[in-house]
């Protein structure tokens, strides 16, 4: 499990979890947001109060019949949504968020990663939002992923180790969001390696002149 708020120093703003409990965000950045409430008590509080207005609010409101054209249109919607497949737990009990193991066939050593460099393997997953980017990012402890900016936002969510750059340090269960014009260059703690879940609408851009050359070729990978 993700940390609770007592170890949690990184959340997502009173904007951000508005729009998620009203249901507004896109699919991708809703399932990142969804797992840092689901394990984080204060913004599980947050949410719940922000439901519970919702909910008053649409109390109040006269009823408007639904005709049978628009029923069956949402009902034929319904039918349409394929099962999303679990994924399989090893032993007894599975580390792996529920929301990741929806859209997993198993663990995280049993997916498909592409290396970037000495440090850096992305795994890039299926998440049915085809406006972003759904990625698990492996840095090696200690390994640093280059200096980039930000051409849209990125969310960050780490899952399993943490990592540091310029503006702080971050561990297991933080909540990050990158807007356009960031930059950073993050590094794994020493002492472990760093899994985070990344969601993004706008390729990444390196900064480091190293690296620059790769830029033209960084395109988002959807749906």
């Amino acid at each position: 499990n993700l940390k609770d708020d007592a170890m949690t120093n990184f959340h997502p703003d009173l904007d951000l979890i508005t729009e998620y409990a009203a249901g507004c965000l896109p699919l991708a950045q809703s399932a990142c947001v969804s797992l840092h409430v689901t394990h984080c008590r204060r913004c599980q509080r947050i949410a719940g109060e922000l439901n519970n207005l919702g909910a008053s609010l649409f109390e109040a409101l006269e009823p408007v019949p639904v005709g049978d054209t628009q029923l069956h249109a949402v009902l034929a919607r319904l039918d349409e949504e394929m099962p999303l497949a679990y994924a399989n737990k090893k032993g007894n009990a599975s580390d792996t968020p529920a929301i990741l193991q929806r859209l997993m066939r198993g663990d995280f050593s049993d997916l498909t990663w592409k290396n970037i460099g000495s440090t850096l393997r992305i795994s890039y997953l299926k998440s049915g939002d085809p406006q972003h980017e759904f990625a698990l990012y492996h840095i090696r402890a200690g390994g640093r992923i280059p200096e980039h900016t930000h051409r849209g936002s990125e969310m960050t969510l780490i899952l399993e180790g943490g990592f540091s750059d310029a503006n702080g340090s971050y561990h297991k269960g933080d909540f990050l969001l990158r807007q356009p014009g960031d930059v950073h260059a993050p590094t794994a703690l020493q002492s472990e390696d760093c899994i985070c879940l990344a969601v993004l609408d706008a390729p990444l851009k390196f900064t480091d002149w190293k690296f620059r050359w790769m830029n033209p070729f960084l395109k988002l990978r959807t749906a």
